[in-house]
């Protein structure tokens, strides 16, 4: 069986489903933890999330899309979100690099900073951190304002608020904070569909104008 370009983690969340929707015939394989509909038939492995580093290495793709979010309200706890957006995206990108992955495309979140006080953009600025350590020959981050969009599963009360306020609160971002303005899940997945494959090499960020630009 030949190596697959593209490997797509977290294929089940807002931004994972809208990548899965905007590949059309690219081939794509999804790792998940359960069967994820709309997969492509024969491309779709299931495994625990504690065997995707060596599952990933296996597969050998050249490009490897990391989707995987969650909250500190649905993970239950602080060290249970950092298990998922920290710990878990990492051993991810050790298995792409172990397997000869040029490139990884991970989603941020605007603001992201190691050195925040704020435990969410703390613990997403230590993950790319982490992803520029292993030195991916071209590294994609993604830092996107708030996501819309329909979710699966329970209704995120703080986020369904926020959606609601967007159009409102998105007229009063200008300039530097137009990077904190609401933007639809299936941008984003359409610009990382895009970056997907991309010669280039080097670090690149993308926030909201940029991913804009691309979709």
């Amino acid at each position: 069986m030949a190596s697959p370009d593209i490997l797509l983690i977290g294929a089940t969340g807002l931004v994972g489903r809208g990548v899965v929707a905007a590949m059309d015939d690219r081939p794509l394989t999804i790792l998940a933890r359960r069967v994820v509909d709309g997969a492509p038939d024969g491309h779709a492995l299931v495994a625990p999330p504690e065997r995707w580093a060596d599952i990933i290495a296996a597969e050998r793709p050249a490009t490897l899309i990391c989707c995987l979010g969650t909250t500190i309200r649905q993970a239950g706890s602080q060290a249970a979100f950092r298990a998922v957006d920290h710990d878990l995206v990492l051993a991810a990108a050790r298995g792409a690099r172990l397997g000869g992955a040029r490139q990884m495309i991970v989603v941020s979140s605007v603001g992201a900073s190691a050195k925040s006080r704020n435990f969410y953009l703390c613990t997403k600025g230590e993950m790319e951190a982490g992803l520029r350590a292993l030195d991916f020959a071209r590294l994609d981050i993604l830092r996107p304002g708030l996501l819309t969009g329909t979710r699966e599963g329970t209704p995120r009360l703080g986020e369904g608020i926020a959606m609601m306020a967007a159009p409102f609160t998105n007229a009063l971002l200008h300039g530097t904070l137009r990077r904190y303005r609401s933007i639809p899940a299936a941008t984003v997945a359409r610009a990382i569909v895009r970056l997907a494959g991309q010669g280039d090499s080097g670090v690149h960020v993308h926030e909201n104008d940029a991913i804009r630009a691309l979709s």
